[in-house]
């Protein structure tokens, strides 16, 4: 089975810029330390700089939702929930 891939947009409701991307910031090292984590890197629209990508792999299904489950992941929800728009993409590569 091919790795589970994230994208995940997210995007600042104005005003709220500085937080959202500390939140994101901060969730990056706890994530890649990981078990399951093959990749976990975020970035910034260069047209947008209130819209923010995660890219992620992870080892399977178990390991995103372990990832999901932890406190750093919990504290990132809760930080940027309203405020922020959040699109999240869950793919699976075929070639």
């Amino acid at each position: 089975m091919k790795d589970l891939i994230v994208v995940a947009t997210i995007t600042a409701k104005e005003g709220n810029e500085v937080l959202v991307r500390e939140a994101l910031e901060r969730v990056v090292p706890p994530s890649r330390a990981e078990a399951g984590c093959l990749r976990y890197d975020l970035n910034i629209d260069l047209g947008n700089h209130a819209s923010f990508v995660m890219l992620e792999a992870w080892r399977d299904e178990a390991a995103l939702s372990a990832h999901e489950a932890t406190p750093h992941f919990q504290e990132l929800v809760k930080a940027v929930g309203g405020k922020a728009d959040i699109q999240i993409l869950k793919l699976n590569q075929i070639v």
